[in-house]
């Protein structure tokens, strides 16, 4: 008889974790990988609007160079003497 009730016991528990993983493949397909692709869609964005603005900045930086060139050379030679300086 004790064999029966063993058996019984391993059955049950195989069919709990048959359940359990069924849970968990059902949580994953519908809500944790939804949420792992919106993630990464919204890091994408960012990433894009980052850029953009980078590349913004940069043009604006550019264009003011090109309007000023005497001004832009006179503050890299000050950067370039205080760096200097700090350096040594």
């Amino acid at each position: 008889m004790a064999a029966t009730g063993s058996s019984e016991s391993v059955a049950d528990a195989k069919e709990q974790i048959r359940q359990l993983r069924d849970q968990v493949d059902t949580l994953m397909r519908e809500r944790v990988t939804p949420a792992l692709s919106d993630a990464a869609g919204r890091a994408q964005d960012a990433a894009r609007h980052a850029r953009k603005a980078a590349e913004d900045q940069a043009a604006a930086f550019s264009t003011q160079v090109r309007e000023m060139p005497i001004t832009a050379v006179l503050i890299a030679v000050g950067a370039g003497f205080l760096i200097g300086r700090l350096t040594r």
